[in-house]
């Protein structure tokens, strides 16, 4: 059986074709999720789907490829969450009336979106919202949904507070928005901790996984990196939901 690692070196070669590097990572995708040519042509066809025209509030990973997404949730006048790199001050929300009109590309930009948006709290997320719509990168995907990140297991760090804040339950809509290159036909055992996508974006295609099996059981914290407790701050606020 391949390993997420093998899976993860083999879609980086190819991806290197289409990605376009990052100001401080360059091309080390073991840092950042890269953006790519065409997805500007996959955000447009995620936001033609009903999960999306149905949303108010929607959570995108603060990932490269998801820039324009994150732009155009405000612009469509929805609520923006996201997280700071690395999840390490924790999450950010952006409100449309915060954004001067024209001004979207720019405000959800991760260097700029704390001044203009806000850090808030897993209280007030709990407090304020429901989430309608997670939308994130990877470095690979599976035609059934199984997403392979960097290797630091953020968005599965997020669902997991999500969950357990009560704001997602499994039949809220997960995508994973990927360049075509990044979908592989591979066999490997799925984690108790994987969050499986319902939708698989790319430039070309939309791809609806059945019925996807989704973590309940939050963060699994004997499966958690000592290093994370320390760097993510939202874990110990975290703690007193459990």
């Amino acid at each position: 059986m391949v390993s997420r690692h093998d899976v993860r070196l083999k879609v980086w070669n190819e991806l290197k074709k289409v990605a376009y590097p990052d100001s401080r990572f360059h091309f080390d995708f073991s840092e950042f999720i890269a953006d790519f040519e065409g997805s500007e042509k996959a955000t447009s066809r995620l936001i033609d789907l009903d999960i999306y025209k149905n949303s108010q509030v929607v959570f995108v990973t603060p990932d490269n490829c998801l820039e324009t997404l994150r732009s155009q949730v405000i612009e469509d006048k929805k609520v923006l969450l996201t997280t700071t790199y690395g999840i390490r001050r924790g999450f950010v929300e952006l409100l449309p009336e915060q954004v001067p009109n024209g001004l979207g590309k720019y405000a959800v930009m991760l260097d700029v979106i704390e001044k203009i948006g806000r850090l808030i709290s897993l209280q007030e997320i709990k407090e304020k919202y429901i989430v309608d719509l997670l939308v994130t990168g990877g470095s690979a995907v599976t035609l059934e949904g199984l997403r392979v990140g960097k290797g630091h297991g953020f968005f599965d760090i997020e669902w997991a507070t999500m969950f357990t804040l009560g704001v997602v339950n499994t039949d809220t809509p997960v995508v994973d928005l990927v360049h075509d290159c990044q979908i592989v036909d591979e066999d490997f055992k799925p984690e108790p901790y994987d969050t499986v996508c319902d939708y698989i974006v790319t430039p070309s295609k939309v791809v609806h996984v059945e019925s996807p099996q989704k973590p309940t059981g939050g963060i699994l914290w004997d499966k958690l990196n000592p290093e994370m407790l320390q760097d993510i701050s939202i874990l110990e606020e975290l703690k007193n939901f459990d």
